[in-house]
């Protein structure tokens, strides 16, 4: 019998994508067919996911008829209610067998996530097991009441408990690649492994030892099609990644992506407050928008300097109303505030970079981030002087920066691991606060007085 497997995974919300790769599953599947997920398909940047607790993203994976989605990083930073809201209003089973709440020292099972599914495919049983990102995630997931264990217990436990319950295993798994070779190399019993989280596009399977792999990159630029065949002789297998730019979308994903805009722009268009100044915004030069958060970080954590990149935010602010959905618009990143301790030398390095326009213009890649440029820095707390584009002089009060001394920064995990700024990766003692940075601005922005400081210049050109 041949098992037809067609799977996605770091979709991150590019719902254009997906309506693509729904009319593929659609022209592709037949009887024996599973459609599969591994993972990050949901991204909280998105309008239709914050206006919706999640809900658009369950209605796209029920109508384009998906078997399962494991639990990726994205979806567990949406948070424990949340994730057992998609979980227990979804047709589509959302599995993770490494992802538990976390009630004191005590884990216990998030309501309505399985660890697994049995899957009934043209006369064969197959077992379906979900994993996640594995410890070094727990940084954040603790923040959120939730801890990631390694898998591979786990994984055994799942093997144990269906054994002679289904004929064979498929892993579903957001742990990346390097990670799945391991599991492939390390179990006997998981038959297939369809990956996430590396965004690594495979141009055939992966085969170790008895155990296929395969991963279909990110964004939904690509189907995973992944076809094997077992019988008496053994088995054998072909693989490979459709590409989707030139298929035509579906049009039932189009109509619920309208539908779930519509209500999410009326879910969060209801004014919070108002502000009586516009706040402008630039990625090269300094601007009031970035100040402002540069101030309300170092305001929130207590440091002595506020230190933040302008590329984080997308925009400014106009006076007027205050909105959750204009808070989406101004920051999507789901970056946490975050403080540190950073040698004065190490601020300085990153200061001077900052006077570069390319410098700034650069991508800003990384974890977490949702915008397009890494940034100007911005910093409250601090005077930088400079003359021709060089370092002139650094004031962190009253005082000037020492290159030896440590020094309390509030800042993004964004910098926090150095991103852009690489000098900025050479802190000590980071704590992350649970809000986002987006958080941080709803809380601030009420407060006029730190509106009118931000339109107080740090950067100061020297004579």
């Amino acid at each position: 019998m041949e098992l037809t497997i067609l799977h996605t995974n770091d979709v991150h919300s590019r719902y254009e994508g997906f309506a693509k790769a729904a009319t593929a599953i659609k022209e592709l599947r037949d009887e024996n067919t599973l459609v599969l997920d591994a993972g990050d398909f949901n991204d909280f940047m998105r309008l239709e996911l914050q206006g919706t607790n999640g809900r658009a993203g369950v209605a796209l994976l029920k109508s384009a008829g998906y078997d399962a989605l494991s639990v990726g990083n994205n979806e567990g930073f949406a948070g424990i209610e949340i994730l057992e809201t998609l979980a227990g209003e979804n047709e589509v089973p959302v599995l993770a067998c490494n992802l538990y709440k976390r009630l004191g020292e005590k884990l216990h099972p998030i309501k309505n996530v399985k660890r697994s599914i049995i899957k009934k495919v043209g006369g064969i049983s197959y077992l379906i097991i979900g994993s996640s990102p594995g410890a070094s995630f727990n940084e954040f997931f603790y923040l959120l009441n939730m801890e990631s264990v390694d898998p591979e217990e786990e994984i055994e436990e799942e093997l144990k408990k269906y054994a002679g319950q289904y004929d064979k295993c498929i892993l579903l798994s957001h742990l990346g690649l390097k990670k799945d070779i391991q599991l492939a190399e390390e179990f006997k019993g998981i038959d297939i492994i369809i990956g996430g989280h590396s965004h690594t596009l495979m141009e055939e399977p992966l085969l170790i030892k008895n155990t296929l792999i395969h991963q279909s990159g990110n964004y939904c630029e690509h189907l995973g099609i992944l076809k094997v065949n077992y019988s008496e002789d053994g088995m054998s297998f072909s693989g490979k990644n459709l590409v989707l730019k030139d298929v035509e979308p579906d049009q039932d994903i189009l109509e619920l992506l309208k539908s779930s805009k519509e209500e999410a722009v009326n879910n969060m268009s209801s004014p919070l407050y108002y502000i009586q100044k516009t706040l402008w915004h630039d990625v090269v030069e300094e601007n009031p928008m970035t100040n402002f958060l540069a101030d309300a970080l170092r305001d929130l954590l207590s440091c002595e300097i506020g230190l933040i990149n302008s590329g984080v935010l997308s925009g400014g602010i106009k006076n007027g109303a205050v909105t959750r959905l204009k808070l989406l618009e101004l920051c999507p990143s789901p970056l946490n505030p975050t403080t540190m301790y950073v040698k004065g030398e190490d601020i300085r390095e990153a200061l001077k970079h900052s006077l570069d326009s390319q410098f700034c213009l650069q991508e800003g890649r990384g974890s977490g981030f949702r915008g397009r440029y890494l940034g100007r820095l911005h910093v409250s707390g601090m005077r930088v002087f400079y003359r021709h584009r060089k370092l002139v002089k650094v004031l962190v009060g009253e005082e000037e920066l020492r290159d030896d001394r440590w020094y309390k920064i509030a800042t993004s995990d964004y910098l926090k691991r150095g991103t852009g700024y690489n000098s900025l990766a050479n802190n000590k003692d980071f704590v992350y606060e649970v809000d986002y940075l987006r958080d941080t601005l709803r809380d601030y922005l009420k407060k006029s007085e730190f509106i009118d400081e931000a339109f107080v210049e740090r950067w100061i050109q020297a004579e």
